[in-house]
């Protein structure tokens, strides 16, 4: 399926937001010439998002539904709109459409996973740690299905090392009701062997380092 975005993606980063998020965003449609979208409030929506006003871009991507509700394209942006304005909940939903119309969308996958994340270990959280169990383990397991499409992506990769880390941290606090020392060893574990793919990629990495050497010095005071 073509995508259809605005003809000039990088004007994202004339406007001072190409962070490593909106990045991912403008790399998805550079090098493809594209008119731009039939329907106005996508095209709202769409230069919402390049002047980073994500609260906008959600509303008229909104708007655009149901007319564009078969588009995977048009729901990702929501999704991804969605994610950026903190709507967590809304987002992973919108990210299940995107998933169900385009299987092998990665950067869905990517920020359904980061969504599941920030809720597991959202500060003020009154989920109990069951629940932020099973959102870790969602991430983990939408990060998964994102290397299984583009394994060879890093980012990938540190984020779920990073949904492991938070899954020991959660599963080896002791006196904590779910906690478990051979689950949080494990995930600490796995969390070592993502992040060293990590440095394979760019062995220079330093906060890198200190993320191994922090999961293991966690794993290695389990009690």
């Amino acid at each position: 399926m073509k995508r259809r975005f605005l003809s000039n993606p990088w004007r994202a980063v004339k406007l001072g937001l190409a962070s490593a998020t909106l990045a991912l965003f403008t790399l998805t449609v550079q090098g493809q010439e594209q008119a731009q979208h039939s329907n106005p409030n996508v095209r709202l929506g769409q230069k919402a998002l390049l002047e980073g006003d994500f609260k906008s871009a959600a509303s008229h991507l909104q708007k655009a539904l149901p007319t564009e509700a078969n588009d995977p394209d048009v729901q990702y942006l929501l999704g991804y709109s969605q994610f950026h304005n903190g709507d967590y909940n809304k987002a992973i939903e919108t990210f299940k459409k995107v998933i169900s119309l385009d299987p092998k969308h990665t950067s869905a996958y990517y920020y359904k996973g980061k969504a599941s994340s920030n809720l597991a270990v959202a500060n003020g959280s009154k989920l109990d740690n069951a629940a932020k169990e099973q959102l870790l383990k969602t991430a983990i397991e939408d990060y998964s299905k994102a290397v299984a499409i583009t394994p060879n992506d890093a980012k990938l990769y540190q984020n779920r090392a990073i949904a492991y880390r938070d899954l020991g941290i959660l599963t080896g606090t002791s006196g904590a009701a779910n906690y478990n020392k051979a689950k949080a060893t494990d995930a600490y574990n796995k969390a070592v062997t993502d992040y060293e793919k990590v440095l394979s990629y760019d062995a220079s990495r330093k906060d890198i380092q200190t993320e191994v050497k922090k999961a293991k010095v966690y794993r290695d005071n389990l009690k």
